[in-house]
């Protein structure tokens, strides 16, 4: 029996209400940075509230953009960015599902060292192989691309694991129940364990675009056309302004901007991300 306690009860909500301002603030303070004009940041001082320039600071930087700082529109980096994060999340999760299918439900010689060797690459983040791994795309004429931008990112060990686990905990009548139907690999595959691994899917697609849509160093590097910026690296370029003081109402129009693609994702996917993070038995 739990007891209640109006106390602890109410401690808990001010505890939760105090976390979630702490975390709104700075997205509430760049909201109504977006809605101001530019001379209103010049005293030093930060308004509170929401200001008279919200259209119009919205409409140029969906249109023209900041001309100084050689960015495109940001619709533009927006696009970029949503292919970039889509594919490097679905490119992710297709080779990551087919190679722990591979681990777990075939008999080969060393199965177990070719998991420990995608396993391992967890110690090698890009940071780590980026001039390598910039060597060979530079090589390969993917530079300026949208395959320069998402191939390197693909293979992710930890989506292997992840996909391992889940189907460890598939019953094996399963897969003797298919066999004897006279299901092969392939449509044991289709039929049985994507359907089963369909949350799991869901919550590792939000993780993996959110990180694909984040990226920052290596869009940085491999893209010198503004063709082919992503959004997270225009909104860097246009805080460095060269020619003058950065627009910061503009750049904080941006970051809002940036911010609705992740966040409709999460909340679109919340009921099959949330169960497929909590989801332990089939």
């Amino acid at each position: 029996m739990i007891e209640n306690r109006p106390g602890l009860n109410l401690l808990a909500h001010l505890t939760l209400i105090f976390g979630v301002c702490v975390v709104a603030l700075p997205v509430w303070v760049a909201f109504v940075a977006s809605t101001h004009g530019a001379t209103d940041f010049m005293s030093g001082t930060i308004p509170m509230w929401p200001g008279p320039h919200l259209v119009e600071n919205y409409s140029q930087m969906l249109g023209a953009g900041v001309s100084t700082s050689g960015t495109p529109p940001v619709a533009t980096m927006m696009l970029n960015s949503l292919i970039m994060a889509l594919a490097i999340a679905i490119g992710k999760i297709a080779i990551s599902i087919l190679s722990a299918f591979a681990i777990v439900y075939f008999r080969f010689p060393l199965r177990g060292l070719a998991f420990w060797c995608i396993f391992i690459t967890l110690m090698l983040p890009v940071e780590v192989r980026i001039v390598p791994t910039f060597q060979v795309v530079a090589d390969l004429g993917l530079l300026n691309s949208y395959a320069g931008l998402s191939i390197p990112l693909i293979a992710s060990a930890t989506a292997t694991f992840l996909f391992r686990q889940v189907f460890l905990t598939i019953p094996d009548e399963l897969t003797e129940a298919a066999r004897i139907d006279g299901a092969g690999p392939m449509k044991f595959f289709r039929d049985i364990l994507l359907p089963l691994s369909r949350s799991n899917i869901a919550a590792l697609f939000v993780i993996l675009f959110i990180y694909g849509w984040n990226q920052y160093l290596w869009p940085l590097l491999v893209t010198t056309s503004s063709d082919y910026y992503t959004i997270v690296a225009g909104i860097k370029r246009m805080a460095d302004a060269v020619d003058g003081l950065p627009q910061w109402h503009l750049v904080m129009a941006t970051a809002m901007l940036a911010m609705i693609p992740p966040v409709a994702v999460v909340i679109g996917m919340q009921r099959l991300f949330v169960k497929g993070l909590v989801e332990t038995e089939k």
